[in-house]
């Protein structure tokens, strides 16, 4: 390129000396004039070109022998150099450049050319580590700031490949550590460095760090042991996530533990019950922090009596909190004074906790918070100890026990040992054998614990007395086990009857409603008729023993029967299938139902067959089956289970015969308290799932979020929304409930499903049904003769014989038959 240049120079100059002699020239003629003009022209760029070519190479070959004779002539290096790079020749210019540097440091304006040079030469990236040892050894010869920014820019280059930011990085590190110093250019590589980190972070974060990032990031520094740092990143964390009550219980802890600087930790403690009042373990933590650096008496009262008006949200809070003053004031106590003012308030504020309990948290909550009465056994124990009042002790004792906690064998157990400890004998025999009567969970242990007393400290009346009570007991004991393994029993063996009644029935109803269904529809069109007897043919087939093929029937053809045989086969293979599934809940009109479930199971393993359950008309009924090449599959399936197709909720179970198992139920509902989801109620109907997932990860880590639909899959306004942990929820519960969504006010609690019981019916239920069979139409049972009873309380009492309540009812009786003792032993004694 340089020598295409250059000979272009020279062949302009050449014609502006030329065009001045032609103007003195003779021509014989223009045409002729103009020819000889272009000739002449040519000749003489071409001969001066290769003049000059001709000397630059001379000159070449002169300096390259000069420097075989002398090869640390530093001129001749560098004319060389600037010649070669002249005439562009790349190859003998590297092999130059080579030479030279190995005899003499270059200087920084050879080396950024050199290095230019060879940047541009090589693009490729194979051959970038050729550029970067080049760079390594340029930054060796000279401090020069510009060859070090240039070797950070080209290294921001390739920053695509692995490990390319740490490349960068480093060499910025580097550059900073040798000419961040300079004095007029080190601002350069500082301000470089600065925008290439700032252009990294925006390319991380493109929001704000989430609470899992910070907590990564306090662990980190934690490590470190920079409190500086600690308390900064601390810092910032909160104001992204003021409403996390363990990140405040996390830096209070850090500033308790590690710092203790009173104002700092104080401070600190104030914004986090501010900022989370609901949270009893901040405020625990705050009145801990007032005791320990030494605050007044009066300030703790005061932060004590904030604390029971921040509205926890559980009766076990106030305990706690309670349990915190109360050990507080036990520390402010001499109790080598028999009467102080300091051991009255103590036991004032015990007898205000006890009414506290009993008239605000009972009355709030529906529970005590303290069923063991930690709190009386906390005051019975000092009274016993510090106080040497036994009188005291035994009236809280006494109360304690009165409170239902009698039944248990640990509670006599830690009255005995306050006795034993500060008592005396006979109130420890006392306590025993009131543990001997009462106890119901351990009888065996507290009555052995008595004997051993006696052994060790009673006579022989004591003794004999002892055994007696003990003997009588778990006689007693014994005989209201047997009672009640006895009813168990029976039970047992009346839940296995009606089970296997209920079984049966619904077999004979579902059967005879076929068949009345055959009938009708034979009226009405004889082709009709024909499909029904079919579709009979098949039920009737797969309720034959074994080996039963059936037998010809007027109207029905031997390929009816083949067809009916093939189409029983297949069903029975898929309902009894390991590797099938069975998919609901689909909408009638879905396009090509088969090809859409085959693409959707495709992906859970090989797709064997699928059958799709029709109308008598051909009709897609919602519902079929898939059977996989592999059972493997079926676990992949069922995941799918409520995903949404065209709108409507698909419902997969593993495939199981129902006469076999009539109870089976593929969801089952959680009837225990989950506290770390929440129920949310009165949303929108409009209300879509990335909205309530908006709404709510801001008050924590989201782990799923399930809109409740119907089978049609429109929604019903209700949602349930899990929370990592408790304090999460509980924190969505109080800063969502009552908000506004779309102009809705929403109800949000923590997820408590009520009990649902299907054994038995209710009070109000009939247990039978006195009215006789309707006859429906061919339609079915009509819209206004739906029973509104829920199907999980319905009870099937007309066509099945079952007993309740003592009573039999069997199927076309009018009135219900009383069990005789003989039906009573026959179930005693089965087996």
């Amino acid at each position: 390129m340089a020598a295409a240049s250059n000979a272009e120079h020279t062949h302009l100059q050449d014609m502006e000396e030329d065009d001045a002699e032609m103007d003195d020239r003779q021509m014989d003629s223009e045409s002729d004039g103009e020819e000889g003009m272009g000739v002449d022209n040519s000749d003489d760029e071409e001969d001066e070109t290769s003049e000059d070519e001709k000397e630059n190479e001379a000159e070449i070959q002169r300096l390259e022998e000069q420097l075989s004779i002398n090869a640390f002539d530093y001129n001749c290096h560098v004319d060389l150099i600037k010649l070669l790079k002249h005439e562009g020749e790349l190859i003998r210019l590297r092999k130059a450049r080579q030479k030279m540097s190995e005899l003499f440091p270059l200087t920084e304006e050879i080396w950024l050319d050199w290095l230019k040079d060879e940047i541009r030469m090589t693009e490729e990236e194979p051959n970038r580590e050729k550029v970067n040892e080049l760079f390594e050894k340029a930054i060796k010869d000279y401090i020069c700031p510009d060859i070090w920014l240039e070797y950070a820019q080209y290294s921001i280059g390739g920053m695509g490949s692995p490990g390319g930011i740490e490349r960068v990085r480093s060499v910025f590190e580097r550059a900073i550590t040798a000419v961040g110093l300079h004095m007029t250019k080190g601002q350069t590589v500082w301000e470089a460095y600065r925008e290439f980190e700032n252009a990294i972070l925006a390319t991380l974060v493109a929001e704000t760090p989430k609470l899992a990032e910070y907590q990564a990031y306090i662990d980190f520094e934690m490590k470190e042991g920079d409190p500086a740092r600690i308390q900064m990143t601390f810092e910032r964390t909160l104001i992204d996530n003021c409403l996390v009550p363990d990140m405040w219980t996390k830096y209070a802890t850090y500033l308790d533990r590690q710092l203790k600087i009173k104002d700092l930790v104080l401070s600190t403690h104030d914004r986090a019950v501010r900022n989370c009042p609901w949270t009893m373990s901040l405020w625990k933590s705050y009145l801990q922090a007032i005791e320990r650096h030494g605050g007044t008496h009066q300030t703790v009262s005061d932060l004590f009596e904030k604390a029971l008006n921040a509205g926890f949200i559980q009766a076990t809070d106030y305990v706690a909190i309670w349990q915190v003053y109360l050990d507080y004031l036990r520390r402010r106590v001499d109790f080598s004074q028999e009467s102080s003012q300091e051991l009255e308030e103590l036991r004032g504020s015990f007898t205000r906790c006890l009414d506290y309990m009993k008239q605000d948290v009972e009355e709030r909550f529906g529970e005590s918070g303290d069923p063991s009465c930690n709190i009386m056994q906390i005051w019975a124990r000092i009274e016993a100890l510090h106080c040497k009042n036994m009188q005291k002790a035994r009236e809280l004792w006494d109360s304690i026990m009165t409170k239902g906690n009698a039944k248990y064998a640990n509670m006599w157990l830690e009255y005995y040992n306050l006795e034993r400890a500060y008592g005396d004998s006979l109130h420890c025999r006392k306590a025993l054998h009131r543990a001997v009567q009462c106890t119901s969970d351990y009888p065996e242990h507290v009555c052995e614990v008595l004997l051993t007393f006696e052994r060790v400290q009673g006579s022989l009346e004591d003794w004999d007395v002892a055994v007696l009570k003990t003997e009588t007991r778990l006689n007693r004991v014994n005989e209201q086990r047997a009672k009640v393994a006895e009813k168990e029993a029976i039970q047992a063996l009346q839940e296995e009857e009606q089970f296997e009644q209920k079984r049966k029935a619904k077999a004979e109803k579902r059967a005879q409603k076929k068949v009345q269904k055959g009938g009708r529809f034979g009226e009405k069109r004889k082709a009709d008729k024909e499909e029904d007897i079919l579709t009979l043919e098949i039920d009737l087939h797969e309720k034959a023993p074994p080996g039963y093929k059936g037998s010809a029937r007027p109207g029905f053809n031997k390929a009816q029967q083949a067809s009916a045989q093939q189409q029983s086969d297949d069903k029975t293979e898929l309902r009894n299938d390991d590797s099938s599934v069975f998919v609901s809940n689909l909408s009638y009109t879905l396009d090509e139902p088969e090809a859409r479930l085959r693409t959707l199971f495709e992906t859970c393993g090989t797709v064997k067959q699928i059958r799709l359950v029709s109308t008598n008309k051909g009709t897609f009924k919602g519902y079929g089956y898939v059977q996989f090449e592999s059972s493997e599959s079926v676990s992949e399936a069922l995941k799918l289970d409520r995903q949404q197709v065209e709108g409507r909720p698909m419902f997969v179970s593993p495939c199981v015969d129902k006469n076999k198992n009539p109870d089976f139920k593929m969801f089952k509902y959680n009837t225990a308290m989950e506290k770390h989801k929440i129920f949310i109620s009165g949303l929108p109907f409009s209300c879509t799932k990335e909205q309530l997932e908006e709404l709510s990860k801001n008050h924590g880590t989201l782990k799923e979020v399930r809109l409740v639909t119907f089978r049609s899959g429109k929604p019903k306004g209700l949602a349930y929304v899990e929370f990592a942990d408790e304090a999460q929820a509980s924190q969505a519960v109080l800063k969502m409930d009552g908000m506004y969504v779309e102009g809705n006010k929403i109800s949000v609690a923590i997820s408590n499903p009520p009990r649902r019981n299907t054994s038995k019916p209710g009070p109000s239920l009939p247990t039978t049904n006195p009215t006789p069979h309707q006859v429906h139409g061919s339609r079915g049972r009509g819209r206004t003769q739906l029973s509104l009873l829920p199907r999980s309380l319905n009870r099937q009492s007309g066509s099945a014989s079952k007993v309740e309540n003592g009573t039999a009812s069997d199927e076309g009786a009018g009135d219900a038959k009383p069990l005789s003792n003989a039906d009573f032993a026959k179930m005693l004694l089965k087996k």
